[in-house]
């Protein structure tokens, strides 16, 4: 996909862009039935002395949420499971365990319509964040040239992912709590950001593959790179949009907080059902709410300009072509060589030939060889004419790669060669990134 002329999006033109999407105001109850369960949990741990979860629980519940918005996402996922888990049937008090035993057969039903709810809620959570993941991936990918360098970068992802799962999988067969896991899937979403700015900054793992490579257009490079700075671009979105999902964070930390107080205290304190209604309340707007909000934001994701010109960005584009241009003289050869210190290399090239006088189309030979360290020589890509080419392979041996642009058929004319040549080593999965708190 062409770049040219494009940069990446700025804040001033994504409010604009925003403008074109308000998001409807969460109805006041939201905030007043948070307030509520949390009223009445501090009335039931009057019932019995507070724990040192509940504590904590209540100090999160009734504290500010998290700034970034993605960060709240998967605090919202968090509490579902964690309300889930409490609601599980074999871990209510007995007599809210079958529907024939329970003596309060209008909390049992409630509880059951909160689980069923959650759930449902939980699982579509789960598929927004893992489309809006592909889809960021893969707009990404998109301006990624097609050819081995998109390879290797999904290869490493793959790579990369599938080490994530390990150990999220380690974390859980050890006996990790809920809050452990998600402290874990936090951590790692925070990885693969650092991963995307190194790819963006071109270190770290992506260093050789993209600084001096041709095709990787920088508009991609500093998009990635910006986008989520604390004062980048998506903090227009979080200004926008994030105080609607900080409440609703706030309102699934009271239910939660409230049914752990409740069920921990059940033996001791019936339930009243001016309280059970209030949960309900609760929960409906909570997941009607929710849903409202994943769906919208889904929608401004998916139709969020990316890339703009530099006109619309009040800025000029930046010229990072790191082409080198040379005139190769009439019966004359040019030869750059490459030193691959391990096997599994890749030897890449972009030239072109600039327009001649008259308009006259014109070619230049071209030719690969490699020269072992005893100086014996090996013919990697034939001999052939071009006007342009652009091309890869992938070593088998170490040492020097002479790659020749021959004008020596010429007898009248000079040719100017426009090219970028890099010798990229393997790629290999990166050490576990050390992130600051």
């Amino acid at each position: 996909m062409a770049t040219e002329g494009l940069v990446p999006i700025t804040r001033a033109y994504l409010a604009r862009y925003y403008d074109k999407y308000p998001l409807p105001p969460l109805p006041d109850d939201a905030t007043s039935l948070a307030d509520r369960l949390r009223a009445l949990s501090a009335g039931l741990a009057a019932v019995a002395p507070i724990m040192p979860d509940e504590e904590l629980l209540e100090k999160e519940a009734s504290g500010m949420p998290a700034h970034k918005i993605d960060e709240n996402l998967w605090k919202n996922r968090e509490q579902m499971e964690e309300i889930l888990f409490l609601l599980n049937k074999s871990r209510r008090p007995v007599a809210l365990q079958q529907r024939s035993m329970a003596e309060d057969s209008e909390t049992f039903s409630v509880l059951d319509d909160v689980e069923t709810k959650l759930k449902d809620m939980l699982k579509k959570l789960e598929q927004f964040q893992i489309k809006n993941a592909d889809n960021v991936f893969n707009t990404v990918m998109t301006y990624m040239p097609q050819d081995f360098r998109g390879t290797l970068i999904r290869q490493q992802r793959e790579r990369s992912e599938r080490n994530k799962q390990a150990e999220v999988d380690a974390l859980v067969n050890s006996g990790g709590s809920i809050h452990d896991r998600y402290a874990l899937l936090w951590k790692q979403q925070m990885e693969r950001r650092v991963q995307l700015a190194q790819l963006g900054a071109a270190t770290g793992v992506y260093k050789t593959l993209v600084r001096y490579l041709v095709g990787v257009p920088q508009v991609l490079l500093d998009f990635i790179r910006q986008i989520n700075d604390d004062n980048g671009p998506m903090e227009e979105q979080r200004e926008r949009y994030g105080p609607a999902l900080y409440t609703l964070t706030k309102l699934v930390l009271a239910i939660r907080l409230y049914l752990h107080v409740l069920l921990a205290r059940y033996e001791q304190r019936k339930i009243e059902k001016d309280e059970i209604a209030v949960l309900q309340q609760a929960v409906v707007i909570y997941t009607e709410e929710f849903e409202k909000f994943t769906n919208f934001i889904g929608e401004v994701f998916v139709n969020a300009p990316f890339f703009i010109s530099a006109e619309d960005a009040g800025a000029e584009s930046r010229n990072s072509d790191e082409s080198k241009e040379i005139i190769i003289p009439a019966g004359k050869t040019h030869e750059v060589i490459l030193s691959v210190e391990a096997v599994n290399s890749y030897i890449a090239w972009d030239f072109s030939l600039q327009q001649g006088a008259l308009n006259m189309v014109l070619d230049i030979g071209f030719h690969v060889e490699y020269i072992s360290p005893s100086g014996e020589k090996t013919l990697i890509l034939p001999y052939r004419r071009y006007e342009a080419d652009q091309g890869n392979f992938c070593t088998v041996s170490a040492g020097s790669y002479k790659l020749v642009w021959d004008n020596s058929y010429s007898s009248f004319f000079k040719k100017s060669l426009r090219y970028k040549v890099d010798a990229v080593p393997p790629v290999v999965e990166p050490a576990e990134t050390a992130l600051e708190p």
